[in-house]
């Protein structure tokens, strides 16, 4: 057999086994010399260390395995150490609420509910894919009408929108934007979960999350900083 056929297929089979693969089983495999499996062995690894390839081969006892370069250790880690998720602030939890109980909804119609501008926070949620534009309303101006993902499913289990909590007056749980409930002069929010509970008007989480997707636009910091997505809604 070529030698050539032996290295390849000796580098097929440690991919495979992922333990040091001894070179007994090897030249058993191919009814050959072990002397000649391990000269084909160090021939495949000093190839592999010529090339600077990022997977290197390692002899352990007369046995050889693929393993990492070490240099690439940081970013090996990088990829493999679990990214910690972004909280989605109050503000964007329930605008998420109101698109998936009143899909397809105008931005118009939420900002009715909310009673604020919600410009940003779309903006937010759609960019984490939760929510994105499904047509346009057959009104003034044609605009835009936006509905929930394929996402939006996975990251709150559920397999369709049926899955959602029944709320029996949807308008009932949330604030009506002529008299939103005021808590310390500033205006009370609920979360998605409390929105599907049935929630109790005017409750708030108390400490708000630290790692929001967008600035909490009910705020009164943000209210004070000019921007304009942050003024209430005409």
């Amino acid at each position: 057999m070529a030698n050539k056929t032996i290295k390849s297929a000796i580098e097929s089979m440690m991919f495979v086994w992922g333990e040091p693969l001894a070179i007994k089983d090897i030249a058993d495999i191919f009814n050959v010399d072990k002397k000649e499996i391990y000269e084909a062995c160090k021939e495949l690894q000093n190839e592999y260390e010529e090339e600077g390839r990022g997977i290197v081969i390692r002899e352990v006892n007369k046995s050889f395995q693929f393993v990492t370069r070490k240099e690439n250790r940081e970013y090996i880690e990088r990829l493999c150490t679990p990214v910690r998720r972004r909280k989605l602030s109050q503000s964007a939890l329930e605008t998420l609420a109101i698109v998936a109980y009143k899909q397809p909804v105008t931005k118009g119609e939420i900002e009715a509910v909310r009673g604020i501008r919600c410009d940003r926070v779309l903006e937010g949620l759609a960019a984490k894919g939760l929510v994105t534009i499904v047509g346009r309303a057959d009104t003034v101006g044609r605009p835009n009408l936006y509905g929930t993902t394929n996402e939006f499913l996975k990251q709150f289990e559920f397999e369709s929108l049926k899955d959602l909590p029944k709320i029996e007056d949807l308008e009932g749980v949330l604030y009506e934007a002529e008299e939103p409930p005021m808590i310390n002069g500033v205006v009370g929010q609920m979360s998605l979960e409390e929105l599907a509970a049935g929630g109790t008007e005017g409750e708030t989480d108390g400490e708000p999350y630290a790692d929001d997707v967008e600035p909490d636009a009910d705020s009164p910091a943000s209210a004070d900083s000019g921007d304009p997505s942050d003024e209430p809604a005409e």
